[in-house]
């Protein structure tokens, strides 16, 4: 074997070593951050369940029956409202809902006559920032609070709801977001 050749194994050989170092290192990490990481959301999920149902001071889960990930957990349909006597005050929800860029996903309450929107509160988007990102602004969040469902509609289509200028796309996306998923709800507990 030549010095070059040598030379190479000896380099190959380190980088290995290096790279199985890191590989394990990484793992070691993985596992209790992917922990944190879910508890930090499950958090975040909850704060937007009492920002859009405030007068609530439990939320009760109703489960569908899909299976959404490898620990067996059941898809959450949306949430019973409750008052701190156990009365159903309402419901509150997350939906995801196509926007001008992408995915929106959108958090919202509704009174248990289903007669008003109570809040809405945007979890996540990847909307154009200056534009359709003003979805997450006070201006636009604040027309939703103690909206009638009526009521439930970009002012273009008689509604109460301005739209972003610009950004009608977006807008309409947290509408029907907040609509269909009311509507979903209103069947599930009976028609109301």
């Amino acid at each position: 074997m030549t010095n070059g050749n040598r030379d190479f194994l000896i380099i190959v050989g380190k980088l290995v070593i290096i790279s199985a170092v890191a590989a394990a290192l990484l793992s070691i990490t993985y596992i209790p951050t992917q922990a944190q990481l879910k508890e930090n959301i499950a958090k975040a999920r909850e704060e937007k369940l009492f920002e859009v149902m405030p007068q609530a001071t439990n939320f009760e889960p109703v489960y569908g029956d899909k299976i959404i990930n490898e620990d067996g957990d059941k898809e959450i349909l949306y949430y019973l409202a409750k008052d701190e006597s156990g009365n159903v005050i309402g419901y509150a929800f997350f939906k995801r809902q196509p926007g001008a860029q992408d995915i929106i996903e959108v958090a919202g309450g509704v009174t248990s006559d289903f007669s008003r929107i109570t809040g809405m509160s945007v979890l996540s988007h990847s909307e154009t920032p200056g534009m359709g990102a003003k979805i997450v602004e006070p201006a636009f969040k604040d027309q939703f609070k103690e909206l009638s469902l009526n009521e439930l509609k970009l002012s273009s289509s008689g509604g109460k709801v301005d739209s972003i200028t610009g950004a009608t796309i977006s807008s309409q996306a947290v509408v029907d977001a907040l609509s269909s998923k009311v509507e979903s709800i209103k069947q599930l507990e009976g028609g109301r």
